[in-house]
């Protein structure tokens, strides 16, 4: 008798479930949590409040939602998409009327206990959407012009609203999320040739229209561009963030300056320490050999996301799972290249390890699809 016979034969369906869990999976996003919980007792000057409490909390939560949603069939996450993402784009909605607004943004809703970033929600749903959506289209229509705008509306239009909030860094990741479900659905390259073609064009004219008559951007539009090139131009005003940054990314060396003695954080240069712009902290503590560890964390739960798609048969499950491992990568991407200068702040946190409640449930909740897509996938 085969393993999967006796499974099938004497096993209780539920455990069955969860022996069938991707526990590569659940145990690197422990250990990065695990990180984050470190560094969020750090920045507070060794004090579990008030960061590293209510994430820990957070987590336990969200791990409970993930085994949860882990247990359902994928095949009702299918046919929850298109819902799961008109309320995500309600809640959007509802942000430009009753939101609450922090830092000069209005990007959240206070439910009291917690304040939900619809903007959060809506990568995952918008995710679901278009990988029910390419499941339901035959892959012969995937890159006919009209069917290829649908999709593009999907993606369009959560876009504008969270622009409107304003929220540069959210909408990267939602546009470039959403094109990589449409790359990965089987859309042809020259669509997405033509819109890097023109992302070039048009960045090439706004340097090229400077000075002149028909000019793209403000002065002080051009001033930030020349301050994320050369943070020194203005190092007490647009560039101390990227500057003080840099110090502490430095000033980690090989090894750290060991645990709780980051000067950068301890001192206060660092802004926003505990969001945005810890991975520094983590740097500057745990030197190159911590902050590639970390980011070797990051990479395996990427890589286990894609080896399970792809040994998915299922084409909404293997579409779901290499479109959250896209956001997520995304996610750590983006956050990493702005902190070390390689591209313009626009907050986007580090994944499990900034602090923020949004951001962490829902991506617990999308690696419960993620799981869920792992254990109903056809053996």
């Amino acid at each position: 008798m085969s393993y999967l016979e006796y499974n099938a034969r004497y096993v209780p369906v539920g455990f069955r479930k969860l022996l069938y869990l991707n526990w590569p999976v659940i145990i690197l996003l422990t250990a990065v949590s695990g990180a984050g919980f470190l560094m969020l007792y750090s920045v507070a000057g060794g004090s579990a409040t008030p960061w590293m409490e209510p994430q820990i909390k957070r987590f336990g939560l969200g791990m409970a939602l993930m085994l949860t949603i882990a247990m359902v069939p994928i095949w009702f996450w299918r046919n929850m998409a298109a819902l799961a993402y008109i309320v995500s784009f309600l809640l959007l909605i509802a942000v430009e009327f009753f939101g609450s607004t922090g830092m000069g943004a209005q990007r959240w809703i206070d439910l009291g206990f917690m304040r939900l970033q619809p903007s959060e929600l809506m990568k995952v749903g918008m995710v679901m959407l278009l990988a029910a959506y390419y499941d339901w289209l035959p892959l012969k229509k995937a890159s006919h012009p009209f069917w290829v705008l649908i999709p593009l509306f999907i993606i369009v239009l959560p876009t504008l609203l969270v622009l409107s909030q304003p929220d540069l860094g959210t909408a990267i990741l939602l546009v470039a999320g959403g094109g990589a479900v449409m790359f990965m659905a089987g859309v042809h390259w020259a669509y997405f040739a033509t819109v890097i073609a023109a992302v070039i064009g048009t960045v090439v004219a706004v340097f090229e229209s400077r000075g002149t008559a028909w000019q793209l951007l403000q002065d002080y539009q051009y001033r930030r561009i020349d301050t994320f090139l050369d943070p020194s131009n203005d190092p007490l005003g647009a560039g101390y963030h990227i500057t003080q940054a840099k110090i502490a990314l430095g000033s980690g060396g090989w090894t750290g300056r060991g645990f709780m003695q980051g000067t950068q954080s301890r001192l206060n240069f660092l802004p926003e320490k505990h969001t945005d712009f810890i991975f520094t902290t983590l740097a500057e503590e745990f030197g190159f050999i911590g902050a590639f560890a970390l980011l070797s964390l990051y990479a395996l739960i990427v890589l286990f996301c894609v080896i399970s798609a792809i040994n998915n048969k299922d084409r909404f499950a293997s579409l779901l799972t290499l479109g959250v491992a896209m956001t997520f990568f995304l996610y750590f991407a983006v956050n990493m290249s702005m902190v070390m200068g390689l591209a313009p702040v626009v907050g986007v946190p580090l994944p499990l390890v900034s602090y923020g409640g949004s951001a962490m449930l829902v991506l617990l909740i999308a690696f419960g699809l993620v799981q869920s897509a792992h254990v109903h996938r056809p053996r």
